[in-house]
């Protein structure tokens, strides 16, 4: 039972899941102002890119920094808190005020749960998660105080939560190949670095 439990919020935090939330989001800020949806993107594509980063420079290069038992960032974990918190403070700011804030801490706690699993999963040290954690929330909380520096209640909330329902349905439990990708070539990219 446990096990099983486990394997549900390691499923909530992979990217072949929240991906595609990711982009309901951009869309979904894209109708409020198209900067906010850039600005999204560019946040995400960063954060992945030093999860990706330490992820070649470990499995490739046998970079790590064990004082502190960090080999490299937990993507699951730094995902899930940038996008379930984006996702929460989205739906919840469709009520106006402080509501967003509500709905952000319900995605850092969600995102705190998988991070948890991957710890009791052995796949990440409590310090990756860590890392992973802050990076996502960073990432959540630059954006959100952006989309709500001035009130705002978050326009066509109910078809915004239908889409996300929708694509969680149809992605959820499904698994993005990046993991394999990165220990297949990142020895090829160590080594064409000279490191």
């Amino acid at each position: 039972m446990q096990e099983r439990v486990l394997w549900i919020f390691s499923n909530l935090g992979d990217a072949a899941l929240l991906l595609p939330l990711a982009l309901v989001c951009a869309l979904w800020l894209r109708s409020v102002d198209m900067r906010l949806a850039v600005r999204w993107a560019v946040l995400l594509a960063l954060g992945m890119g030093l999860v990706g980063l330490s992820k070649i420079l470990y499995a490739g290069c046998g970079l790590e920094l064990s004082a502190v038992n960090f080999r490299m960032i937990s993507g699951h974990t730094m995902l899930a808190a940038s996008i379930y918190t984006v996702a929460g403070g989205l739906l919840a700011g469709s009520l106006g005020g402080w509501w967003y804030r509500l709905g952000a801490a319900g995605g850092l706690g969600l995102a705190a749960l998988i991070g948890a699993s991957r710890i009791i999963q052995d796949a990440h040290t409590p310090s990756e998660v860590v890392v992973g954690w802050l990076l996502g929330a960073a990432i959540a909380t630059m954006l959100l105080v952006r989309v709500f520096e001035q009130p705002r209640k978050m326009p066509r909330a109910v078809v915004a939560g239908v889409g996300l329902l929708a694509v969680s349905s149809i992605a959820y439990g499904h698994h993005a190949p990046f993991q394999r990708l990165i220990e297949h070539y990142s020895w090829w990219l160590c080594k064409g670095l000279g490191l």
